[in-house]
């Protein structure tokens, strides 16, 4: 007698498969929160060569997600927050190269200003402070945004070593900041790696 696909996963041993989906959405995991705080360190100036894409990992681990939804493998309220954050930072990156680009610009036109009107002297400095003051503060928020997806995923993995009960000795990956909580630095012989501590408290 030939079995149909629903006598199939009914016999098999549902922990085991569970336990396997939860391994590969751990490994997804680990890529995120690696290439998020790549592109943030980034952002600071500092040289990073991580080839991961967040964004393109995110989607495909939204898709896998879909496939696995009886084992509740992707969390709809964390991705509408994620989808909310790169919106935001796409926003923030735009209005960054916009002010970068204007800045040129706007400082020949305040040079001949200042030079044809002296009493406009004013002007250079004031698009010198108005341009610097504008970059802090778009890397100021564009940074936090970073630092925000990178613990919401570093929260739901919290949460998916604690329910399928993952060894996180497993999942050690790479971070160039430590301003996250819920991580500890392991030292390794090829360097320092971030394990994320399960939330054995949590029952979802």
């Amino acid at each position: 007698m030939v079995k149909d696909s629903i006598d199939v996963a009914l016999d098999l041993d549902e922990k085991a498969v569970y336990s396997h989906v939860a391994h590969e959405s751990a490994l997804d995991l680990m890529r995120i929160i690696s290439s998020i705080d790549a592109e943030r360190a980034s952002l600071r100036g500092e040289v990073i060569y991580f080839e991961d894409d967040w964004d393109e990992l995110i989607r495909r681990r939204i898709e896998r997600g879909r496939r696995h939804t009886a084992f509740d493998f992707y969390n709809p309220e964390l991705l509408n927050k994620w989808e909310e954050k790169v919106n935001r930072l796409k926003v923030l990156k735009k209005t960054f190269l916009g002010v970068n680009i204007l800045f040129p610009p706007l400082m020949v036109v305040a040079v001949v200003i200042m030079i044809r009107f002296l009493y406009f002297v004013f002007f250079v400095p004031l698009i010198l402070f108005l341009y610097y003051w504008a970059r802090h503060w778009l890397r100021e928020r564009m940074d936090l945004v970073y630092y925000e997806m990178a613990q919401y995923f570093i929260d739901e993995m919290a949460h998916l070593l604690s329910k399928f009960h993952l060894n996180p000795s497993d999942y050690q990956f790479k971070l160039f900041h430590w301003d996250y909580q819920g991580v500890k630095k392991v030292r390794q012989k090829n360097g320092i790696f971030a394990e994320v501590l399960p939330k054995f408290e949590d029952n979802r």
